[in-house]
């Protein structure tokens, strides 16, 4: 029983996710509580009143210590994890003991992450974002709403099975072959074609990459274009997997190889009409299904159609709002286009593209980190009413935004808005006849912050704002140009994703190579055999390991297979050993928010090792230091929600400046026969194994 959502301080409901069994709950408590004959109230009043004491405590605890509690346990040992953004409080909720404090406060950070991924700056001011997650007309509401409950589903079941998004880092293909004729191919076909095109509307392809499942086959990344941190990959991996769902593992991997193994169905005669059981003949199929259909009954199930939200068009892109450093200046949420173009089921092309106006972004984020600094100061009492009326930080300041609000035009609200604002912090701010920088600008310096968040929001966050996108048909060529290239290996890399590495060979991924030998000559097979990797032979005793490399953002780990055809086992030893690593990140996580870098410990039959490392671009293992300890309600360790390992990499660097500094972690499963020295020494092994693969060059 699990359920999280958003509230302003004066309890309205911003947003809500629930899974079936609470919201089960909750229309019994309420629905139950109802006079004979009245309808029960709607759902969302019900959630409302449900958390309205906890939300009312929480405001009353912060007007008047300005502090509150983060998490609390009732009685039936329902777990309740708050957190307060400015002016929304995250209030997350479990009830069936799966989730703990930490899983919770994970799940917090992520909606905020998903929050800031659709909305971008507008998120900065409390007012426009609670504009924005509950818009007044119902159905733009729901939605929204159903849309972001959709991704959170996601993001809790793809942290259930997916090792990636258990660690938080991106999984690729380990094939260097055919992820080096990708990336090739990404940039000297695709984005060349696409961006010399007079079809692209002004739009430039920044980043290509090919998604299998949940992992990376090929990235490309344009000269011009910035980094793309891991944080905004995983979110956007996550979008896709949202949009277009993987079907179930062993289903697909038997369907694929099904096709392969029995490629003469392909020839066989159309069905007989007589034995057809679906699809009839052109007779039968002009035979009508409903001789009649009663006017009463039709128009009920047009209203019922109305209620459905219909599935977005793929030829429209989805705005996404993502990390970007490049000569013009910073944007933390930098506008972007995003398009998910499915090539086959399970495999992806997207494509982001940087839009025309991504320089207005620029300039607004710049103008609001200014204020956001000088409120700081102010507030900090640093600058007195007997202070400088114009440090020089704000004569640069003021000569950019009179040049950009001259720049707009004027004619929209918001516009004007912004400009009468200008005006008044000018006048108090500059003038002779003001108080100059003191703290009696802080409201200024907000009421400044809130119009230009609204002005963001016309620019980039509205319906309105989305106007230009590339021409469907160079979307189509682009998709047909992929699948020409991926279509002799379009079997063999959805196995692949399923199967990427094992500790030992496995059968199916055997038959899929031999098939593909038949039909493409024995040069594909050489390809795909130095991609297999066994691991069993060199490490006796090792049931799993992942291993990451936290400056790339990057993880190999053998593929987790917990049906009958594991190489685990059958019967429920492959769920048991599942559920003891994801136990062990969980663990080592715990280790790590307390400043250890190592844990070794027994678990019953089980030897479990956690290591984290740093190392210099030349793979010398660099000194060990003392790690920061944070605090029990801190924000929780990863790289989707929040980038704790770049903050790491940045307080590790200070020691060693000069030398670029890498972050590693290797976390291992093992008998627990095995004696502890070959335990250690194993993975010193492993990791020197694995240290050159992850050096492909993909991010």
């Amino acid at each position: 029983m699990k359920c999280l959502l958003v509230t302003s301080e004066s309890a309205e409901l911003l947003f809500y996710w629930t899974d079936p069994e609470f919201e089960q709950t909750i229309q019994e408590q309420y629905g139950a509580s109802q006079e004979e004959g009245q309808r029960p109230p709607a759902f969302e009043d019900s959630i409302s009143t449900r958390f309205a004491p906890i939300i009312i405590s929480c405001s009353s605890m912060i007007d008047r210590i300005d502090d509150c509690y983060t998490s609390f346990t009732t009685e039936n040992n329902h777990v309740y994890v708050l957190h307060q953004f400015d002016e929304c409080l995250y209030i997350a909720m479990s009830g069936d003991g799966d989730e703990k404090d930490e899983d919770l406060r994970r799940k917090i950070y992520v909606v905020k992450k998903l929050l800031e991924v659709h909305f971008g700056v507008v998120t900065l001011s409390s007012s426009h974002l609670k504009r924005e997650l509950r818009p007044q007309d119902t159905d733009q509401r729901n939605r929204l709403w159903k849309k972001l409950q959709g991704l959170l589903g996601t993001y809790s079941q793809l942290r259930e099975q997916d090792q990636s998004f258990l660690v938080e880092a991106v999984e690729r293909l380990i094939h260097p072959t055919l992820c080096e004729q990708c990336i090739e191919f990404l940039e000297r076909r695709l984005v060349h074609q696409i961006n010399s095109s007079p079809e692209r509307a002004g739009e430039e392809v920044l980043h290509a990459f090919i998604l299998v499942h949940t992992k990376l086959l090929a990235f490309y990344s344009s000269r011009n274009a910035s980094t793309l941190t891991s944080s905004d990959l995983l979110a956007l991996i996550l979008m896709v997997q949202d949009r277009y769902p993987s079907s179930d593992l062993e289903e697909q991997l038997s369907e694929h190889v099904e096709k392969t193994s029995v490629p003469e169905v392909f020839y066989t005669p159309e069905p007989s009409p007589t034995v057809s059981s679906g699809t009839g003949s052109g007779e039968e199929s002009q035979t009508p299904i409903f001789q009649f259909v009663d006017p009463d009954i039709q128009m009920a199930e047009d209203s019922l159609q109305t209620l459905v939200v219909p599935p977005p068009d793929p030829a429209n892109p989805t705005r996404v709002f993502l990390e970007a450093t490049i000569k013009e200046g910073y944007c933390p949420m930098m506008p972007h286009n995003m398009y998910s173009l499915q090539l086959w089921p399970g495999i992806t092309l997207v494509l982001l593209t940087k839009i025309p106006s991504s320089q207005v972004a620029i300039s607004i984020y710049y103008f609001l980190d200014t204020l956001a600094n000088l409120e700081k100061r102010l507030g900090e009492g640093a600058e007195g009413s007997s202070a400088p009326r114009s440090p020089l930080p704000l004569q640069d300041f003021r000569s950019k935004m009179d040049k950009f609000t001259r720049a707009l035009s004027g004619n929209d609200m918001q516009s004007s808005l912004l400009q009468s604002t200008w005006t008044e912090f000018k006048n108090k701010a500059f003038s002779r006849g003001g108080p100059g920088v003191s703290r009696e600008l802080l409201p200024s310096c907000r009421n400044m912050k809130t119009q230009l968040c609204g002005l963001y929001r016309q620019w980039f966050v509205t319906e309105s704002a989305e106007t230009q996108r590339l021409a469907p048909s160079l979307q189509d060529r682009s998709v047909a140009l992929v699948q020409e290239k991926l279509v002799d290996w379009k079997d063999f890399l959805l196995v692949k994703s399923k199967r990427n590495i094992t500790m030992v060979s496995y059968p199916v991924l055997a038959f899929l190579l031999f098939k593909m030998v038949e039909q493409n000559g024995l040069t594909v097979l050489g390809c795909v055999l130095n991609s297999i990797v066994t691991y069993l032979e060199d490490f006796p005793g090792l049931i799993h390991f992942i291993y990451v490399d936290r400056t790339a953002g990057q993880m190999i780990a053998p593929s987790f297979n917990v049906t009958d055809h594991s190489e685990l086992g059958s019967g429920p030893l492959p769920h048991f050993i599942k559920g003891k690593v994801w136990s062990l990140v969980g663990t080592s996580r715990h280790y790590l928010q307390k400043g250890y870098s190592t844990a070794t410990f027994r678990d019953g039959d089980y030897y479990f090792c956690y290591f984290l490392w740093f190392e210099n671009e030349t793979g010398y293992k660099l000194d060990v230091r003392d790690l920061p300890i944070l605090l029990e309600d801190s924000a929780p360790i990863g790289m989707l929600a929040w980038d704790y390992y770049r903050k790491l990499l940045r307080y590790y660097s200070k020691y060693h400046s000069g030398e670029v500094v890498k972050c590693y972690e290797l976390l291992t499963v093992h008998l627990g026969v095995i004696p502890s020295d070959y335990v250690l020494q194993h993975c010193c092994q492993l990791a020197r194994k694995l240290w050159e693969p992850s050096r492909i060059p993909l991010l």
